[in-house]
């Protein structure tokens, strides 16, 4: 990226941060629907590298010491791709993660966007 004044500006690389499974990344998706985070977009970004398929949410950790918000990228790997554009979250008398190529009435869902490559700020 640059400033225009012939200056490249370095952007650091995310926080990984991997969890133990789809649905933990689908829980926390859910929960950055919630009402503390009104008008926040939730997706996840899927790429592959290798013969692993990475899907991931990038958010902000904010207003870490002296910084403005600390990026992270909390992801899932596997071997097998998810065949579907929706992970759908419902959570009332207990937790149901399913996936989907459309939304259910009373379902929190979550697109899936498939990059053509893993972004270079993600090492």
């Amino acid at each position: 990226m640059s400033t225009g004044k012939d200056e490249k500006v370095e952007i650091p690389p995310v926080v990984k941060i991997k969890v133990n499974s789809l649905e933990d990344l689908a829980r926390f998706a859910a929960a950055l629907v919630g009402p503390g985070y009104l008008g926040h977009n939730v997706y996840i970004v899927h790429y592959k590298e290798g013969d692993k398929h990475i899907y991931g949410i990038l958010t902000i950790y904010r207003d870490y010491y002296k910084y403005y918000g600390v990026p992270m990228f909390y992801y899932y790997e596997t071997q097998e791709p998810i065949n579907a554009k929706y992970i759908l979250v419902k959570v009332d008398e207990h937790e149901v993660v399913t996936f989907s190529d459309g939304s259910r009435p009373g379902w929190i869902h979550i697109p899936i966007i498939s990059l053509s490559e893993r972004p270079k700020f993600i090492e």
